[in-house]
């Protein structure tokens, strides 16, 4: 029995050392920098103003590409040649009027006919109305709306003050001799064929349902369809009004 347990006592392990006061079992601390950091609201500042940055950045790059494309439209639309030359038409008042008399003005210019059944009251409607548009918006020059008649033998002098009463107060109806009328219309490139006749003598005139806008220069800016609203309408001239550069500066007097 005492042998037994002298043997147990050799075949036992050593006991494992005490540990050691000095050594910890508890998790290593996390060492944070000590940097400060910037308040809140610094930091939202600096983020508006990167963000503000971008935009605008890409508002001034969007603008000019508009204005690039607004540049090669209007070199196209001044390279067919519309509009160019003189003419000589009579008011609703009798008096001559020619080109040089609306230089230094935009104008919008319509072809038409009093006796036209409902486009021509349709455009001249639209065009009321976004001349009214125009005139709501301050520092905007004004523009001088202008009906040219594709029927000089039915739409005198007369006929036409009557007609344009029912619409915007600055409009200014143009008449002539058919020969003064087809040749502003060519200078246009504007169709016109007059129909058959019935049998009370009346007849309907074919015509382009186009509108040219002329700047102060007596230059062709651009046109418009029936398919334009008076709002795009008026947007557009606006914009043609922001982007116009004389051709030559004006002259000034002491």
């Amino acid at each position: 029995m005492l042998r037994s347990l002298r043997s147990l006592r050799l075949l036992s392990p050593p006991l494992s050392p005490p540990l050691s006061p000095s050594l910890s079992l508890s998790p290593p601390r996390r060492h944070f920098s000590s940097s400060p950091q910037l308040p809140l609201r610094h930091r939202l500042a600096v983020t508006a103003a990167v963000t503000f940055t971008v935009a605008a950045g890409w508002l001034y790059l969007r603008h000019q590409k508009e204005q690039q494309q607004q540049q090669r439209h209007l070199r196209h639309l001044r390279s067919l040649s519309l509009g160019q030359g003189d003419f000589q038409l009579q008011d609703t008042s009798g008096r001559t009027r020619s080109k040089a008399d609306f230089l230094g003005s935009w104008v919008l210019l319509y072809f038409g006919f009093t006796h036209c059944p409902d486009v021509c009251p349709e455009q001249l409607e639209r065009l009321s109305r976004a001349l009214e548009l125009l005139e709501a918006q301050p520092g905007l020059p004004p523009v001088q709306p202008v009906f040219v008649t594709v029927d000089p033998q039915r739409d005198d002098v007369a006929a036409l003050r009557r007609y344009l009463r029912d619409f915007h107060p600055r409009f200014l109806g143009l008449t002539g001799s058919p020969g003064q009328v087809r040749e502003v219309a060519a200078r246009f490139r504007v169709y016109v064929s007059a129909g058959p006749p019935d049998s009370d003598g009346d007849y309907v005139v074919d015509h382009s349902v186009l509108t040219f806008l002329l700047d102060p220069d007596g230059m062709f800016r651009d046109c418009y369809g029936s398919a334009r609203t008076a709002e795009e309408l008026a947007r557009s001239v606006r914009g043609h009004m922001e982007s116009y550069r004389p051709l030559s500066p004006p002259v000034t007097t002491a």
